[in-house]
């Protein structure tokens, strides 16, 4: 990326794309001049511009591309600046006319930085391989160097076993790879980008991490990509006195700061989150229906403490120690192997919303959902719908028969859904929903299922353009701060929102915890990547590629009022356990839409190509 100073000129910055013809295995090398300000940004900003071109009616189809890029500060000495994205159009997202959505998902780890380093900002993968391949992205004495090679030994092994085998080949890189879910696209619409990081090339242990929303996985299983190999030179930023200011200011900020170790003054990462909740018997349960006791409360930190040893630890060069790592306890209390990942999502969702509360139990349903390579909230979520049905229909089940806590039987339809032999799991809790006629309470929006917040304090989920949290940044205004009337939403969803997204676009991490228009970030790209943007600049810039992703849904079928709305559960039979305020109606959605459209639907005009043109 060139680096100079911007101002009404993004054409004066260049970033470098490969296109991958994977049926023909040509590479076409192009310097691209930016259109815009989200250009420049990167990630999802830029590659939905390009979905924008494309006229997709189903997502496997050879036309429908993978885009891996990065952002603006991915591979740079700012913190967490580690992040790609991986965008297309979605298998599990789709519209009630059939069509797919617009999607990215992204992760950490050290694979952006070392895709970064090799010279390269985009890779576009076009058409389908008739064999299973792996894209080499090296640099070379002349520049980026891309090749396909042979994948037949990866076939079937999970997807950190691809990881550590294609390590044995390639010791000084990084890896982005599909488990077994991707493989088995067909009948698995939730696959994930299993991504390596240093921890786990050196310890050998599955400590990945994954772009999981969406699919992106099942799509590179669809084009027979089973990994990307990014291999570079570490080219590691000098730290300037500016760079480590902008650092330090990150650390101390209060978004971050709640996220450290409890020994730090912090909360211990998103597992915090369930004892806030908890206050409001607001902790999913059994299918996002809390019962007002106190099961999930064996799941708190301090409890599974006593059975494991947890490690707070951080990604690549960051002090933001955001994650924890569980390891069973030898004999002796010594540490001993890993037993999986365990922060909110995972733990609640694979846990009291399953009704497992066992630390154990859970740990295995993580354990095995991340080998097979699966996104965790959709399998999660959808499995807990199956129990939920299979409670109200005891002498007509489905699949196994699986109950809310029936752990053995829980393990075999995580296990069918990762191997293909599942469909009905693994294609997503939409589908599932319609077939059996019962979708008041299918935990989805717009075909992506719901993360480990109730739907009931979140009418903001209507309007995530990437599934939940992670594009509307609503999801704690009701707990945190009692927002509940149509004025609070409505500011909520149109302004500070869907600012969330815009840290999916300069390739840092949302744990960095300031808002997108916040000083520090306006520090952080120039002092990192030599430009000098407004803050005004950045926002409107962010604003601009959520509303275009808004626009994709609309053409891609989505129906303003029919699917931008929440489980009917929510507003015909509200949960009286639940101590928040019940403000989520009809009617008040009805009102809610109206006014988001209103403010929302004269700025997407001219957002988006016209058709044919």
């Amino acid at each position: 990326m060139s680096e100079k100073t911007i101002s009404n000129n993004p054409a004066s910055v260049i970033y470098q794309r490969c296109t991958v013809d994977l049926a023909t295995g040509t590479t076409t090398f192009a310097q691209v001049p930016c259109k815009n300000l989200e250009d420049v940004l990167g990630g999802f900003g830029r590659s939905f511009q390009i979905l924008a071109e494309r006229d997709i009616a189903e997502a496997y189809c050879p036309e429908n591309p993978v885009i891996l890029n990065t952002g603006l500060l991915t591979g740079t000495s700012i913190m967490t600046g580690m992040r790609s994205y991986f965008s297309g159009y979605s298998p599990l997202k789709q519209s009630g006319t059939g069509r797919p959505g617009a999607m990215w998902s992204t992760g950490s780890g050290n694979f952006g930085n070392k895709f970064k380093w090799t010279g390269l900002d985009e890779v576009i993968f076009e058409n389908r391989s008739e064999r299973p391949v792996y894209a080499l992205l090296k640099e070379g004495a002349n520049g980026p160097e891309v090749e396909l090679k042979p994948a037949d030994h990866l076939v079937g092994l999970t997807g950190h076993a691809k990881i550590m085998a294609l390590y044995q080949e390639y010791p000084e890189a990084h890896f982005a790879a599909i488990g077994p879910a991707g493989e088995n696209w067909q009948n698995n619409y939730m696959g994930a980008v299993v991504m390596s990081t240093d921890n786990e090339l050196k310890s050998g242990e599955p400590k990945s991490r994954f772009a999981g929303r969406g699919g992106m996985g099942s799509l590179m299983g669809y084009k027979n990509l089973l990994a990307v190999v990014a291999l570079s030179s570490d080219k590691l930023q000098k730290i300037t006195p500016e760079i480590r200011d902008v650092n330090r200011d990150i650390l101390k900020s209060g978004g971050s700061a709640r996220f450290q170790p409890a020994s730090q003054g912090g909360g211990g990462g998103t597992w915090a989150n369930i004892e806030v909740l908890q206050v409001f018997h607001a902790v999913p349960l059994n299918n996002f229906r809390p019962k007002g006791n106190d099961d999930v409360e064996r799941l708190f930190r301090d409890e599974v403490e006593k059975e494991f040893d947890i490690a707070t630890e951080a990604c690549h060069r960051c002090g933001i120690r955001c994650h924890n790592n569980l390891f069973y306890k030898n004999e002796d209390g010594s540490r001993g192997k890993l037993a999986a990942k365990f922060d909110f999502e995972p733990l609640i969702l694979f846990g009291s919303n399953l009704g497992v509360h066992e630390p154990a139990k859970v740990c295995d349903l993580i354990h095995r959902c991340d080998l097979l390579g699966m996104d965790a909230i959709s399998l999660g979520t959808t499995i807990s719908y199956v129990l939920d049905y299979n409670e109200r229909h005891p002498d007509k089940p489905l699949f196994n028969g699986a109950t809310f806590g029936d752990y053995d039987k829980i393990a075999e339809l995580i296990e069918g859904a990762g191997r293909g032999t599942l469909p009905g799991i693994a294609r997503g809790v939409k589908r599932l929903s319609e077939e059996t006629g019962e979708t008041a309470y299918a935990m989805h929006v717009k075909g992506l299922e719901l993360p480990a917040y109730l739907p009931d304090t979140n009418p903001g989920y209507m309007f995530a353009i990437a599934g939940g949290h992670m594009s509307m940044g609503t999801h704690m205004m009701l707990a945190k701060e009692g927002k509940h009337s149509l004025e609070e939403w409505t500011q909520a969803i149109t302004t500070g929102g869907l600012l969330q997204v815009g840290y999916d676009m300069i390739g840092l991490c949302k744990f960095v915890g300031v808002g997108i228009g916040h000083d520090i970030i306006v520090r952080a790209l120039k002092e990192a990547a030599g430009l000098e943007i407004a803050s005004e600049d950045i926002v409107a810039a962010v604003r601009r590629a959520y509303l275009r992703g808004l626009a994709l849904e609309l053409r891609q079928g989505f129906h303003e009022e029919k699917e931008y709305t929440l489980p009917s559960q929510v507003m015909n039979d509200p949960n009286p356990k639940v101590t928040l305020p019940k403000f989520i109606t009809n009617e008040f959605l009805g009102e809610l839409r109206q006014r988001v459209w209103g403010i929302f639907k004269p700025e997407m005009k001219g957002l988006l190509p016209v058709q044919g043109e």
